[in-house]
């Protein structure tokens, strides 16, 4: 048998095609081919073939289809391929007897030759696989899927194309490439990728006039229709030709690796009805972006560590012209499983400075990206990172927007298992605490590499996962001697070796130690080592004594000590209060804060605290401390500081918190319903700082949000329980619109506890919003009626009607996305009745634009219309001209659903340039979108089509999935050998992710 999607869908026996030649038995067949060798539930292909909209007779439709497709197989004799089992259907395909799988194959393969130094073997490779392709991906099938998931094979045939482009380039067959690319890049003038190799490859045949005239034309052609300037690579290939450098030996081959098999290039919405298992067809491709490159920087002074060095090296497989020299493959057959490091050792012996220094010399063999978290696993506080948050941010630095992250620890380990399938992908786990933290974050393909490091020795996962451990012991005196000569220069160790050696002794051979020790040294030049080793011999004795323990980190607090006391006043009293900072990272002003002094005054302390190497500076204006000196100087704090002074500086750092993440709320969005009540003054010695504009305000958050999270926690175990449900209720903004909604429920659970030990009860209510959030998101609308529900309990008893009809407002989100919208109009009503009744207009225009669009979702045009110009009224006359856009758009679908697509063009350009004033990127994409509609239905398909691209590019920059919803529009119109079935689908006012059935979100 041999199986084709790559053109037209069909199955051939003995050269002879079978009798599958109806529309809809070619697409039950595709999605059978797609899904080979899987069992697809029959209302997996309803919701696939129909959407959301099938008959009656949709499930008899499908049945019919695989009978049809069976009896033309029963008549080669080959009908037992396909079975019934347990209400689906199951297609065998063996081996590359489907082209797609053929193809996808010779990718990757050709990714492996291009890897071991072998292009032109590559060349062939990617050269035979598109020889598969006979036209436009499922020609022939119809479906409601059928747009996406063809425009999604077609994007791994062109990556195919730029791939094989990239290689032959660096062959030097510029003629070759200029003539197969030119019919690419006049079909796809826009596909940057496409244009830079062209670009190239037209310089490299001696054309670099035309060379310069096509990337004038392409930039034109970006600013006028998307309004952007061309992307990195095309505008690093046009310096290339203006320099006269269009010698392509080392043109990159593409931005990541070649689509594999099971995570196609794009595919369409997932269905309305939840279905076992996602397909292949519905998992929506990975967007375009840098692969991730978290690997802290490379470790200065590294020194040492041969041995184990070279037992990490003895995991790779071979690479003799690496700059490691000759690697061994690693032992028990790796290579078959994925390789994974376990680096165990005591605290500051040096385990994340080895595998960091390592990973960097190894980073060159892992292209598609390397990762790193810290996942805390030791922190005074028992916080360690939670996998399902590691994960979560491993897959935003994989490009996976928050609204395509499963909220369950399975699917994200198993999501994260899909995207690393066929990549060679770095991962380093520091700090980990315990086997059970680290299994869910590993990969399951032998291409990637895992780095552990931890205290414990994490035996589960050398016996059940086949980790490599590696011991990492204290350093040997001659390699801390050579530490310090490198820190130290050689002139002065190399002096005083008695001195030296008397210091290497006292550090214990501990790395931390040493550099502490080293700092101090460098600071003060003029002073004799033999000095600083007297220094460290009359450190307290019976402080020594009690930390006699055989325990070289606890040993090492004899330098910690040490150094310590060489500190100055206002330094050792900045370095003992740190010890109460929750972590893991610290900006200037929270210090100020902590501290109670002027961040001028503060800045020139910590500059010293990290030339004592007492604290490290990762970002610029971002410190951190290592848990041994943290505990340690929590211990001093403890000791020295009396409790009042603590109670005072905790105070005062989660006052600065406070008072910063209100502001910064505030700036998120001006016009939010439910804001926490207005601060008192901050407490004297906070600092505030300025607050300048909405970007600042994203960029403070995404550095801050998990100290804030921490700083919810602190505060409630430290008895400020209105800090900790007042932040938690400032942080809802944020965490809601980038998808943290397992961390927004987790801080307001802590919140209502707080809130119900001080008997408040509107912190309650402001908790259960956050926690009906949350749960709606995460998909448990029982749980967010209940609090809901509670919340209305709370709010009467409180005489708040505000509050109440901020609630109404929630409730009726809630029964929107569960398709509910007579009793989601309902709920809007009482809202709005309250809203009056309080005279808040603020929530007036939101509720009254809300039942415009319920109105129109109910086919009620003209109860719409009145709702939505009384919004947009109010809206104009608040200033708020957030809620006008939204508003304008509501009003472009009104006029859209009553046939007037003109004046719902003029509404839709109306908010488009409200949006593109205030800088709304989202909003402005999925403007554009709703007016690329209204312009197919009133006949102009030039002007949709350049709606619709400008909306994809937006969507595409932001990493959004909603990306696939334009990007099917224009897949589906793009001319002949496409699919011209594409009618403008009913429009979501409001909607910001994936098929929301709601109006615009009442919690922004």
């Amino acid at each position: 048998m041999r199986w084709s999607v790559l053109g037209p869908v069909q199955a051939t026996a003995g050269g002879r095609v079978l009798a599958i030649d109806r529309p809809q038995q070619r697409a039950v067949l595709a999605l059978l081919l797609l899904d080979a060798d899987r069992l697809v539930p029959a209302r997996q292909l309803v919701a696939a073939l129909w959407a959301d909209d099938p008959p009656a007779t949709a499930r008899t439709q499908v049945q019919v289809c695989v009978s049809r497709i069976r009896a033309a197989l029963r008549a080669e004799g080959a009908a037992d391929l396909l079975v019934t089992q347990g209400g689906g259907y199951r297609l065998t395909v063996r081996g590359t007897e489907l082209d797609l799988a053929e193809f996808t194959a010779a990718v990757e393969q050709a990714r492996v030759e291009e890897a071991a130094g072998r292009p032109a073997e590559a060349a062939r490779l990617l050269r035979a696989g598109l020889t598969l392709w006979r036209g436009p991906a499922l020609a022939g099938a119809a479906g409601a899927f059928v747009a996406t998931a063809a425009a999604g094979l077609d994007e791994q045939r062109l990556v195919a194309h730029e791939r094989l482009a990239a290689v032959e380039l660096g062959l030097g067959r510029c003629t070759g490439v200029a003539h197969a690319l030119r019919p690419l890049v006049t079909a796809h003038p826009l596909r940057e990728p496409l244009v830079a190799r062209y670009l190239l490859a037209l310089a490299g045949c001696g054309q670099q006039a035309a060379a310069l005239r096509l990337y004038a034309e392409t930039r034109r052609q970006l600013v006028d229709e998307l309004g952007v300037e061309p992307g990195a690579e095309l505008a690093e290939a046009h310096l290339r030709v203006l320099r006269g450098q269009a010698s392509t030996r080392a043109v990159p081959s593409g931005p990541g690796p070649s689509p594999a098999p099971d995570r196609p290039a794009a595919g369409p919405p997932p269905p309305a009805t939840p279905v076992p298992a996602a397909p292949v067809w519905a998992v929506a491709s990975q967007p375009a972006g840098p692969p991730p490159a978290q690997l802290p920087g490379e470790p200065a002074w590294f020194t040492g560590r041969t041995a184990a060095l070279r037992e990490l090296n003895d995991l790779l497989p071979g690479d003799p012209d690496g700059e490691d020299g000759p690697i061994r493959t690693g032992r028990d057959g790796a290579g078959r499983a994925v390789v994974i490091s376990a680096i165990a050792g005591t605290a500051g012996v040096g385990k994340t400075t080895l595998a960091v220094h390592w990973a960097h010399r190894i980073a060159h063999r892992y292209p598609d990206g390397q990762l790193y978290v810290n996942l805390r696993g030791f922190d005074l506080d028992g916080r360690a990172v939670p996998p399902a948050e590691a994960l979560r941010g491993f897959l935003a630095a994989l490009h996976v927007p928050p609204q395509r992250v499963p909220t369950d620890l399975p699917g994200q380990s198993a999501l994260f298992r899909s995207l690393l399938a066929g990549r060679r992908v770095l991962v380093l786990l520091d700090n980990a605490r315990d086997d059970e933290q680290v299994r869910p974050l590993l990969p399951g393909s032998p291409d990637s590499l895992v780095v552990v490091t931890s205290r414990n020795r994490l035996t589960g996962l050398v016996v059940s996962d086949g980790a490599r451990p590696v011991t990492l012991d204290l350093l040997a005196p001659a390699e801390s001697r050579e530490l310090l000569g490198r820190r130290l220069g050689r002139g002065r160790a190399g002096t005083e070796p008695m001195a030296l050696n008397e210091i290497v002794r006292r550090c214990a051979g501990l790395p931390l130690a040493l550099a502490i020790v080293a700092a101090r040294a460098v600071g003060q030049p003029d002073v004799p080592l033999a000095a600083l080793a007297a220094e460290l011999r009359k450190t307290n004795a019976d402080r020594l004594a009690a930390l006699e323990t055989g325990d070289p980190a606890t040993d090492a607090r004899a330098v910690f000590s040490w150094s310590y006391r060489a500190l100055d006043a206002e330094s050792a009293r900045l370095f003992r209060l740190l010890g109460l900072h929750p972590g893991p990272d610290v900006a200037r002003p929270a210090v100020a804060s902590l501290a109670g002094l002027p961040p001028s005054r503060v800045g020139p302390l910590l500059v010293g605290l990290a030339r004592a190497n007492l604290l490290t500076e990762r970002v610029p204006g971002r410190y951190a401390m290592h848990d041994l000196l943290r505990a340690y100087a929590s211990e001093l704090c403890h000791e020295a500081d009396p409790e009042a002074e603590r109670a005072a500086a905790r105070s005062r750092l989660l006052d600065h918190y406070l008072h910063a993440t209100h502001a910064a709320d505030h700036l998120l969005d001006p016009y939010r319903l439910a804001r926490p009540a207005t601060l008192p003054a901050p407490e004297p010695g906070v600092t505030v700082g300025d607050r300048p504009d909405h970007a600042w305000a994203t960029g403070w958050f995404t550095a801050e949000h998990h100290v804030l999270l921490a700083a919810v926690e602190q505060a409630a175990g430290t008895g400020l329980d209105r800090h900790a449900w007042t932040l938690a209720a400032a942080l809802t903004t944020y965490l809601d619109r980038r998808g943290h909604w397992p961390e927004l429920a987790a801080a307001h659970r802590t919140a209502l506890a707080a809130a119900r030990r001080r008997d408040d009860l509107a912190g309650q209510a402001l908790a259960h919003r956050g926690l009906a959030i949350a749960c709606t998101w995460l998909g448990d609308h029982r749980g967010a009626h209940l609090h809901y529900g509670r919340d209305l309990e709370l709010y009467r008893e409180l005489g708040d009607d505000t509050g109440r009809a901020h609630t109404h407002l929630g409730v009726s989100w809630v029964l929107a996305r569960q398709g509910r919208h007579r009793a989601a109009l309902d709920e809007t009503q009482r809202a709005l009745d309250l809203y009056r009744a309080a005279g808040y207009r603020v929530g007036q225009a939101k509720a009254l634009n809300n039942l415009g669009w319920l109105h129109a979702r109910l086919g009620e045009p003209g109860p719409a219309l009145r709702c939505c110009q009384a919004a947009l009224r109010l809206h104009e006359e608040n200033g708020d001209r957030h809620g006008a856009a939204l508003t304008w758009d509501s009003l472009g679908y009104v006029h859209h659903g009553r046939g007037d697509h003109g004046q719902a063009a003029d509404c839709y350009r109306r908010a488009l340039a409200l949006h593109r004033e205030l800088g709304d990127r989202y909003d402005e994409a999925e403007v554009l979108d709703n007016l690329g509609d209204a312009e197919r239905a009133a006949g102009d398909l030039a002007a949709a089509r350049r709606a619709w691209r400008a909306a994809s590019a937006i969507f595409d920059e932001l990493r959004h999935p909603d990306a696939d919803r334009p990007r099917a529009k224009l897949a589906a119109t793009a001319g002949p050998g496409r699919p011209q079935s594409y009618r403008p689908a009913p429009l979501v006012v409001g909607q910001t992710t994936p098929g929301r059935p709601a109006p615009a979100d009442p919690h922004s």
